[in-house]
This record gives C-alpha cells, structure tokens and sequence, in this order.
C-alpha cells in the first residue's frame, strides 16, 4: 500500500535525489529552459515552485533558506534578483512542463522544463495579454448581425 507516500523517490536514495534537484533546479534557473524525463520534470516542478515563492520577498531569512535547497549561491543570486522581478505579480505557476516524446535509447518519454514568464513563443512581446469578458456584445458580432440583416432584406 502506498498509503501517505506524497512525491515519487525516482528509485534514489534521500541524499540522491535532494543533490540531484539541487543541480536540476540551478541549471533551470541558470538557463531557464532544461530537458529532463516526465518524471523528474514534475518532481523538480515541486521543489522549485515553493523556492521562487520565496524568492519574491527578498530578506536574508529567505536567502539562507533558499540557499539550503539549491546550495549554489549564483544561482540563489539569480534567483533572487532576476527572476522573482519577472514573476512578482504572479500566484504561481512558474513553472511550465511541455512533453517532448520518447527518448532515442530508452524510450523513456521526455519533458522539457522552463520558467513561464521567459518564454517569448507564447507572449512575443513580454506584454501580458488584458483579460476581457464575454458578457456583452463585441463589436464584431455586432457587424455580423447588420450583415446577416441586410442580406435578409436584399433577398
């Protein structure tokens, strides 16, 4: 039974796997874009999410606790001042997996891991789009009403 088993252990042991997120989160951070297994894509999304939550509130609490995750202080460095600025107003989510398909050798399915708000493919500008509601009329379905009337006058 698997019962009150919370995240996957990936088949490593504790010291293992804590080392391993450590590297995989700096290389994210790092480059902001890493490829890795679905497995390890959706792990990594656990232990990098609650770290950039705390990277938003910049104290020296934060950076020793942050630091005790990732162990390198470049990368807490970065974090701290160029990525929790492009994410501040966001509630989170920072992270975006994408699937790739299989690996060449194994087959094992693939994942690319990257920070949303650095992704140019889906927002080119870097501008958010505004949000707007549907409720009334647009002006658009209003020319298409006209339209489809003045063609059931002129028939």
């Amino acid at each position: 039974m698997r019962h009150g088993k919370k995240f996957n252990h990936l088949g490593r042991q504790t010291a293992h796997r804590k080392a391993m997120f450590a590297n995989m989160a700096c290389s994210l951070i790092e480059h902001k874009r890493i490829n890795t297994t679905v497995a390890k894509a959706k792990a990594l999304r656990q232990f990098v999410e609650p770290l950039i939550t705390k990277s938003k509130n910049d104290t020296t609490h934060n950076r020793r606790v942050v630091f005790s995750y990732l162990r390198n202080k470049y990368a807490v460095t970065e974090l701290f001042k160029e990525v929790s600025v492009k994410v501040a107003e966001r509630p989170g989510g920072y992270v975006r997996i994408i699937k790739l398909g299989n690996r060449q050798g194994d087959n094992a399915p693939m994942a690319m891991v990257e920070l949303v708000d650095y992704n140019t493919t889906y927002n080119p500008n870097g501008t958010k789009k505004k949000k707007t509601t549907r409720r009334g009329k647009t002006k658009k379905s209003e020319k298409a009403i006209e339209t489809t009337e003045e063609n059931k006058e002129t028939n």
